[in-house]
């Protein structure tokens, strides 16, 4: 089914990945979103193979969740994740402490794999913190199901330590361990109007917002339904080398796969952060 794939080139800006007549997801690797969203690269729409538009780009409640897309929320002092900044001396607040993501080069543009190579900058100045290549690999696993591998190897280029934190572990604002890649989900997906099988669930029998939010496990998934045709949807996400503490919320559905929790990752000069993440996208019969 792999040979099935289809890649479109959308100009400069954008690649689209097509499976036989529909649209699976579009990359958009120069996008034109605002700097105090930190720009970055980011997938959407994503859909199922039946044609289910699972991803949501610029809610209004989080204009700077840009549909799939990798983010620190912070590298040494710059926001990466978008939108005010929480101190807790004041709290939320607009400051000019954003970065962004630039695109350099593609080091394999296929309907199978997009991997390139992209820099972290500050956004005032266009100071560089980060080297990275990351790779979107696409493999159509039966006639309801197709998996995308996400991976990266992000390096601190600065020549001295970086730290990589969160709300949670620098600023003590409990629970908001939002970093790393990020799916923000279509606004019906997780609605469950008195319906018991619309969830979220986890490894170790974990069930439920409450008990999945801050909960070390390898996977967790969205047992979900969309409106106007009812496609029911299951959408696993998978952290493939461990447990991780997962973010996420269901009333505005966004899922997170936080690679540090509650003590800042310190980066050293040189050094890399690996991700490696699998989402697998199922229709339900």
């Amino acid at each position: 089914m792999n040979d099935q794939l289809r890649l479109k080139q959308d100009g400069d800006q954008a690649v689209e990945i097509h499976h036989r007549a529909g649209l699976l997801f579009r990359y958009v690797y120069r996008p034109e979103t605002l700097a105090k969203e930190s720009s970055r690269p980011f997938a959407h729409p994503v859909r199922s193979l039946s044609g289910a538009t699972l991803s949501c780009f610029r809610p209004n409640d989080h204009p700077w969740h840009h549909g799939l897309s990798f983010t620190i929320n912070h590298v040494g002092e710059k926001n990466f994740w978008g939108g005010p900044s929480y101190r807790a001396a004041d709290g939320y607040q607009w400051r000019d402490d954003h970065g962004i993501q630039k695109h350099l080069e593609w080091l394999e543009l296929s309907a199978a794999a997009l991997t390139h190579r992209l820099q972290w900058r500050t956004a005032d100045k266009d100071e560089l913190l980060l080297e990275e290549v990351r790779s979107l690999e696409v493999e159509v696993l039966s006639e309801n199901a197709w998996a995308l591998f996400w991976r990266a190897s992000l390096k601190n280029v600065t020549g001295s330590a970086l730290s990589l934190g969160n709300y949670h572990s620098r600023h003590g604002l409990t629970g908001s361990h939002y970093t790393g890649l990020q799916f923000r989900g279509a606004r019906d997906l997780l609605d469950e109007h008195g319906d018991a099988s619309i969830s979220i669930a986890a490894e170790n029998g974990l069930s439920g917002e409450v008990a999945i939010h801050g909960a070390a496990a390898g996977w967790m998934e969205w047992n979900a339904q969309k409106d106007e045709n009812l496609q029911r949807v299951n959408i696993r996400f998978i952290n493939n080398t461990g447990p991780i503490h997962w973010f996420v919320r269901q009333k505005n559905p966004l899922t997170a796969f936080p690679f540090q929790f509650d003590r800042d990752h310190l980066l050293a000069a040189g050094a890399e952060l690996l991700i490696d993440h699998s989402l697998i996208f199922t229709d339900v019969s």
